[in-house]
Formats: structure tokens, sequence, C-alpha cells
């Protein structure tokens, strides 16, 4: 079973992690199931930026983003060539390394 590396995050895991994953799964999905409460407001409909990571190790194991999938990380704070919204990227054979953005564009959350 593949693993995730997940980065430290301030809000999110302050220690970091590494958490098993099921081959098949989204990422979303594999760090929800273990307690990490990624922000995703459109539920995983590929419809807002908000469980944006960068892959920093197995990016090219991960399926490859569709057109829509791309268009909305163009407006991702944060954007790097190895970033993919958690709810698309489909988890494969290879462990991976993700790092959780410091800021996220989540327009129902601002101002609260």
């Amino acid at each position: 079973m593949p693993q995730i590396i997940v980065l430290p995050h301030v809000e999110y895991c302050p220690e970091g992690t590494v958490i098993e994953a099921k081959t098949g799964v989204s990422v979303c999905d594999a760090l929800l199931a273990n307690g990490i409460d990624i922000e995703h407001a459109c539920e995983k409909s590929c419809a807002c930026t908000t469980c944006h990571v960068i892959v920093r190790e197995g990016f090219d194991s991960l399926n490859e983003a569709e057109e829509k999938e791309e268009d909305l990380l163009d407006k991702a704070w944060g954007l790097e060539p190895n970033s993919r919204l958690s709810c698309q990227a489909i988890v494969a054979d290879e462990d991976l390394t993700v790092e959780i953005p410091k800021y996220t564009i989540n327009h129902a959350k601002e101002g609260h």
C-alpha cells in the first residue's frame, strides 16, 4: 500500500505525518480518512481550489490532470508546476510527498 508523506502545515498537520493510502483513491480522500481535514469546499467536485496540494515527490505516478482541473489550478494560491487538486489526484502504486499550501482561496470561509 503506498504511503503519503504529509509535510508539516500549521493548521492541518502541525507535525507532519505519514499515512497509508489505497491505490485508486484521491489524495483528498486519503487525507480526510486519516484525520487531515483539508478544505474541500466544493465537496470534491472539481469546482474550486481549496484542496490544492503541491506534490513534492511522486508527481509523475498520479493520473494526468484534466483540462478542467488545470483551468482551476490557474486560480490557486501558490501555484507550482507540480500542483494538483487533491480531489482529482488519484493515488497509484508509488509513495507521495505532499505539501498543503499555507493559504487557500475559499470565498465561503473568508472573513469567518
